[in-house]
């Protein structure tokens, strides 16, 4: 079984045994790396493979942020996952703008922090439903800003899997879900599923709502 490999990288040496703790006894996965630092991180990335980084954004001398921005210019295949404690709207628009696959809060859980280790691992992106709501509310207010106004380059559709972008093209399209089901070889529950699980990542009432909004952004 091939582990994911995976660097820590917090000022705090507290959370990083916390997670080492949490982690040690997963058996596809092996925490190869825990530093303080995202000067300390880039330099353990030039010596060894690593598939995701954990990584905290408030840091001395480098932010999480500008590390994000470095590590996907030089290690574009290694998946990062934010796990940070601010839930501040701005910090998530931030993060998703310089690159990273995924969003946690410490205060989450194990079974959380697993699974968003599997789904940004294998390559979807991961935004729990906590953190999708002030995104989502961060989003819309920025569509209320008059025109000439500067907006985000950030986007509902960034919280979306390529399936699902392309499922929710179709919905704006006036496909039934059996039309969808039978286009794309998949099972109307399957299509079902999908439809359920970006209402859940965006937290919209209905995907007619998550239509309009995404059809403002060139859906």
């Amino acid at each position: 079984m091939k582990k994911i490999k995976i660097l820590l990288v917090d000022d705090h040496a507290i959370v990083r045994k916390g997670l080492i703790s949490l982690l040690e006894d997963e058996e596809n996965i092996e925490v190869v790396g825990d530093v303080s630092g995202g000067k300390e991180g880039l330099a353990f990335l030039e010596t060894q493979e690593v598939d995701l980084v954990m990584l905290d954004l408030n840091m001395p001398e480098m932010s999480g942020m500008e590390t994000a921005k470095h590590i996907k210019k030089k290690h574009s295949k290694t998946k990062i996952l934010v796990f940070s404690m601010h839930s501040d709207a701005d910090y998530i628009l931030n993060s998703i703008e310089n690159g990273v696959d995924g969003y946690l809060l410490k205060d989450s859980d194990r079974e959380e922090i697993l699974n968003a280790i599997d789904i940004v691992y294998h390559g979807e992106k991961y935004f729990p439903p906590a953190v999708s709501a002030i995104l989502v509310q961060a989003l819309q207010t920025k569509t209320k800003k008059p025109s000439g106004g500067q907006t985000s380059q950030t986007s509902v559709l960034d919280m979306l899997s390529k399936k699902e972008t392309q499922i929710l093209k179709m919905i704006a399209d006036g496909k039934s879900s059996q039309e969808i089901a039978e286009e794309l070889d998949l099972s109307i529950r399957t299509v079902s599923n999908h439809r359920a699980n970006m209402l859940k990542k965006t937290n919209l009432s209905n995907t007619a709502e998550l239509v309009r909004i995404t059809s403002r952004e060139g859906l």
